[in-house]
């Protein structure tokens, strides 16, 4: 199916240079002179790589179906994550480089959703929002919340983000996927 720029979405996978790629992220950008053109940041689905693209509007793509699928994170057997998906109970090794940075965002027993185009996985995302304990980080002091100030800590997963002084290790915390932010504490 042939879609143009005017159609794009983010998550949407088109085939540009022969090749499977993901819209990250995109912008219609009309100046006051010239053609309108779309900025766009692309995914290549078998490298990974995030590369920055810009297309005149209007120009037309082959649009590649992508299919979305629920699955449990288990657990990491050493060569790779093990998910099962939800419907069939079926197991399935995802190697490290699919997963990439989203393994810092997973525990065992938390849903994802794997991503297939053209019938290969291509990624697996975290839910948008998880709840994580702190399992290392400097204590916090009374009267540290006034400044608002951060400092990092790793999470039960490894992960290292930025915290409110005044979270303490063994804290519950509410993290965003996207971009690593601190949500709340719980």
């Amino acid at each position: 199916m042939s879609i143009s720029t005017a159609d794009f979405k983010n998550g949407m996978c088109i085939d540009y240079n022969g090749k499977p790629n993901i819209i990250v992220e995109f912008q219609h950008v009309k100046p006051g002179k010239g053609a309108a053109f779309v900025r766009t940041k692309l995914r290549d689905v078998n490298s990974g790589r995030v590369v920055e693209y810009t297309f005149n509007a209007g120009q037309k793509f082959e649009s590649i179906h992508v299919e979305k699928k629920t699955a449990q994170y288990l657990y990491n057997d050493g060569s790779g994550y093990v998910v099962m998906d939800t419907s069939t109970y079926e197991q399935e090794t995802i190697p490290a480089e699919v997963l990439g940075d989203a393994a810092k965002w997973l525990k065992e027993n938390d849903e994802c959703q794997l991503l297939y185009a053209g019938g290969k996985l291509v990624s697996c995302e975290p839910q948008m929002f998880v709840e994580l304990e702190v399992s290392e980080t400097e204590p916090g002091f009374k009267g540290d919340t006034v400044q608002g100030g951060t400092k990092p800590a790793t999470l039960e997963t490894g992960a290292v983000v930025q915290l409110p002084m005044y979270i303490n290790q063994g804290d519950k915390v509410q993290i965003d996927t996207r971009d690593g932010r601190f949500v709340k504490r719980l």
